[in-house]
């Protein structure tokens, strides 16, 4: 038996079923399941460009966090510890009132006062921190067996300081006792001091040190143990360094020396010191938590320490302590060196990152205009069909939300797993602007497509569409803003944009991707005119494939400007970040060779042994090494009795010296130049001391002397007679100084000796120098001063985060160009398949294919070199490169400004010509293997 699917059988006619409604598929589930390949590769580009986009601040905020903790642990705990102190109690308390205001609990009720005072952000150290009291005014010790350098006695203090025993371990001896309660009449009191103490000053366990008495005989201090500090760098025993180690004091009048050194008393000892003359004080010593604060709070570390120094945080302190108490730090000038060096920073890291960030919104963009382009006949018909534009962007919108928004949320999730311990509500801001985006570039698209109903829409290419009125309006408007933030950068400089803050310095961190903006927006309206001047000769050429290269080109589609922008920007980026690094790396190879005159130095206060140069040059990697010295307190004047100019007189070999010189582009000249003459100007030698000898000066004593003799006296009192001969701004032997190279055979013997080596050759193996050299000489690598320069981690993330933007910039400019191709691959396809069908070859289909995106993919690479080009001789002025370079170390070479650098320029650009060609051969070889018959199917519509 035969039936149907529905159970009955075949030729009856069943019952009729009961039509319900109709229940339509749903549109995000039909779409996604139509083409689940463009919803991975949007989930994909969105997912990778939110965890960029979060992980950016994160970055940011770890490496800047970096920078602080590093200043902070940098600056000694004596210039980072706020430290309050009142003087003696009031001499109208009884004396029983002053002795119970210096014992330890009322200094510890002080001490919690002083704590309460202290704000958030700024977290006291407790372990750290310290209280007691002290004589401000070290007394004479006269006993003999103390340390007298000079014959002058030792001077001490007395402090009886909180927690001794935590902070410290006995080396001998015992810890200081208090057991009866002492007063200021007290005659006898224990005391402790640091192993350092003990061995400068002579002091044992059992010495008895007497110190001086107020109206009463003199305190006898008994040393009852040496202790060795648990932390000695701590702030407990460096903020007042006395207390760790005695210091040695040259008095300015005769050169005597003497030693202040300090005795530790038991904590409860304090009002002993009411009987002796050293002006006793009280104190209170806050270390700061240096490992809790985060850059973000620098602004409020400053805010608190300064309301501890003068604001409402000491007039607390004064109403519940003493209103003497007095306050004072450095930490505000540590917060404010390292606000400096943030502020010097943040602009350029400003410019690589509103670069790439620009270049990922337009392949975003691009991304969206490829669904809109790939959709246009299906949502064309559904506006032609009734559907109304409110319900289609919604749709549009829902299913580009129901991609966009996970894969956003998982981007997110992998920046903060890939950079934690940093601030979320950047990262989240900056993924969720992102997913935005992503949902409604489409929608947005889509509306301004098909705004008005119609199914067929006439040409499109750059030769049919006219630019509007409101687009050149709108790019009048970004010429504007170009123009404003060159101006603004040029007149102004990061410095300032950095100190300003606002929209302004983001203006300005935009001013080279506005360039490269203008660029694109003038090449694209530009783009097609020599091309359609090309076209007529390339026509009377034999074959089809140049004229019809050109043709195609110029009528390529009028959506260019997105993918245009993308590569103009891409490549202005690259070659102003390749330049900055450039830049930052020129200038720390120049200020370390500024600071050492070659590629390594020995230098000592006197002179070099004789066999050292021969021992120097046989060591490995040494290539020369040039003997020179150097009077660095010499006196040139004219005449007797005038003022003398100090200058360092270098004494050099001319030959091997200006050859250095000229190696190495510091102020490089012949060896005749100081060549020596007699008195009367004539050629010849007239012996050590009695010749005009001709000199090299820097140009402010040239300004001094002119060109007539003068004589100099060196340092051992001999007299020479020079001329100056040149003039240069620089020479390797001196830095930062007035200088004359003369030659060293015009010198006395005593002063011609060498006291220092400059070294040439690559790879200086600097312990190997140091062995040779041996004690008593300084040795200097040039690469060791150009790693001294990358001290804060401020500079080494802020290149860090550069170059990674810079290479994000790059990678999304390949996937522009990709998108760009990707978006032309079907029609190219379609035309490679009807020339086939004519007798087009594949290698003249390639070679179609590669000529007729050759054009664009030129226009892009010269545009993208002479924008960056432009851009960098544009901004150069304003942009300042010595913080991120030396950071604020002391570095000679003045400032270090943007330059361009060739392969900046021209490696990205080629690699834009690269990819295209790749590209399009990939293309044309696809379209080979598929076939003509499949790309010219029945119904295509390409």
């Amino acid at each position: 038996m035969t039936g149907t699917d529905d159970g009955t059988k075949a030729g009856t006619r069943g019952p009729a079923r009961a039509s319900g409604p109709r229940v339509p598929a749903p549109w995000v589930r039909t779409r996604l399941r139509a083409a689940p390949a463009a919803a991975l590769a949007l989930a994909l580009l969105v997912a990778l460009t939110a965890a960029l986009a979060a992980a950016f601040p994160r970055a940011v905020d770890r490496y800047e966090d970096a920078g602080l903790r590093r200043t902070l642990d940098d600056a000694s705990p004596r210039r980072t510890t706020v430290q309050f102190f009142a003087p003696r109690p009031d001499l109208e308390l009884s004396l029983g009132e002053g002795e119970n205001a210096l014992r330890e609990a009322a200094l510890r009720k002080g001490y919690d006062a002083v704590l309460a005072a202290v704000d958030k952000p700024l977290v006291a150290d407790r372990a750290q921190s310290s209280y007691g009291v002290r004589t401000s005014d070290p007394t004479d010790a006269s006993d003999s067996f103390l340390a007298r350098p000079s014959g002058l006695p030792p001077r001490v203090a007395l402090v009886a300081q909180n927690a001794l025993g935590a902070h410290s371990r006995p080396a001998s001896g015992r810890l200081p006792r208090a057991t009866d309660p002492v007063t200021a009449t007290t005659s006898e009191v224990e005391a402790a001091v640091t192993t350092e103490t003990a061995r400068t000053l002579h002091i044992k366990v059992g010495s008895v040190i007497h110190v001086p008495g107020l109206e009463r005989a003199p305190l006898a201090v008994r040393i009852t143990g040496i202790v060795a500090p648990r932390e000695p760098d701590g702030a407990y025993w460096m903020s007042t360094p006395l207390i760790r180690e005695p210091s040695l004091i040259q008095l300015p009048s005769d050169g005597g020396t003497y030693w202040i050194g300090a005795l530790l008393l038991a904590p409860d000892a304090g009002p002993v010191l009411l009987g002796t003359p050293g002006k006793p004080e009280r104190y209170w010593q806050v270390a700061p938590d240096t490992s809790g604060p985060t850059a973000h709070d620098v602004s409020g570390l400053a805010s608190a320490v300064a309301a501890l120094e003068s604001g409402p945080g000491l007039a607390r302190i004064r109403e519940r302590v003493d209103p003497l108490t007095d306050a004072t730090t450095d930490l505000d000038e540590v917060l404010s060196s390292f606000t400096e060096l943030r502020s010097g920073i943040a602009p350029l890291v400003a410019v690589a990152a509103f670069g790439a960030g620009t270049v990922a919104a337009v392949v975003v963009l691009m991304a969206s205009g490829l669904a809109a382009e790939r959709r246009r006949g299906e949502l064309a018909l559904v506006r032609a069909r009734g559907g109304s534009l409110p319900g289609v962007l919604g749709r549009l919108l829902a299913e580009t939300a129901v991609v966009a928004v996970p894969a956003g949320a998982l981007g997110l999730g992998a920046a903060l797993l890939a950079v934690p311990h940093a601030r979320l509500s950047s990262a989240v801001a900056a993924a969720l602007a992102v997913t935005v985006l992503a949902c409604v570039a489409l929608p947005v698209r889509a509306a301004f497509a098909h705004r008005a109903v119609r199914v067929l829409g006439g040409r499109e290419d750059i030769a049919s569409v006219r630019p509007s009125r409101r687009r050149t309006v709108a790019e009048l408007t970004v010429l504007v803003l170009a123009t404003a933030a060159v101006a603004a950068l040029r007149r102004g400089g990061t410095d300032d944009a950095g100190s300003s803050g606002g929209s302004g310095d983001q203006l300005v961190a935009l001013a080279p991707v506005l360039v490269g903006v203008i660029a694109a927006l003038v090449l694209v309206r530009l783009y097609p005119f020599p091309l359609r001047r090309l076209a007529g000769p390339a026509g009377r050429l034999r074959g089809v494939v140049a004229p019809l290269s050109l043709a195609r080109a110029g009528r390529t589609s009028a959506s260019t400007a997105l993918p245009l922008l993308a590569l103009l920007t891409a490549l202005t980026t690259a070659a102003f970040g390749g330049s900055v690094l450039a830049g930052v790396h020129t200038a720390r190879d120049h200020a370390a060779l500024l600071a050492t005159g070659a590629d390594g130095r020995i230098e000592a206060t006197h002179a070099l042994p004789t066999a050292l140069p021969g021992r120097i040059r046989d060591i490995r990697g040494v290539r020369e090494a040039v003997p020179v010295s150097v009077a660095y307190r010499a006196q040139a004047r004219r005449g007797s009795g005038t003022a003398g100019e100090t200058a360092a007189l270098v004494g050099v070999e001319p030959g091997p010296y200006g050859q250095l010189s000229r190696e190495l582009d510091l102020g490089g000249f012949p060896a005749r130049t100081l060549r020596a003459t007699g008195p009367d100007g004539s050629g010849g030698s007239s012996g050590r001391g009695k010749a005009v000898v001709p000199a090299i000066a820097s140009p402010s004593l040239a300004d001094r002397f002119g060109t007539a003799p003068f004589s100099v006296q060196l340092e051992d009192d001999s007299k020479v007679t020079v001329r100056i001969a040149a003039v240069r701004d620089v020479t390797p032997a001196v830095t930062d100084l007035d200088f004359l190279v003369v030659d060293r055979e015009a010198l006395t013997r005593r002063a011609a000796r060498p006291t220092a080596l400059l070294l040439t050759g690559g790879h200086l193996d600097g312990a190997a120098l140091r062995r040779a050299a041996g004690g008593g000489v300084d040795v200097r690598l040039r690469a060791e001063v150009r790693t001294a320069y990358v001290h804060s981690p401020l500079q080494s993330g802020a290149e860090r985060i550069y170059t990674a933007a810079v290479a994000a910039g790059a990678g999304y400019a390949v996937l522009a160009l990709l998108l760009a191709l990707v978006r032309a691959a079907p029609e190219r396809s379609a035309l490679l398949a009807r020339l086939r069908t004519m007798g087009l070859t594949r290698a003249q289909g390639r070679r179609l294919l590669v000529l007729e995106s050759l054009p664009q993919a030129l226009l892009a690479a010269v545009g993208g070199a002479l924008t960056g080009w432009a851009a960098i001789r544009l901004l150069a002025p304003g942009l300042d490169l010595t913080a991120i370079a030396v950071a604020g170390r002391p570095a000679p070479g003045g400032t270090a400004r943007l330059r361009t650098d060739a392969l900046s320029l021209l490696v990205p650009s080629l690699a834009v010509l690269v990819v295209a060609t790749g590209v399009a051969l990939a293309q044309a070889w696809w379209t080979g293997r598929r076939g003509s018959v499949r790309e010219l199917r029945a119904g295509d519509g390409r």
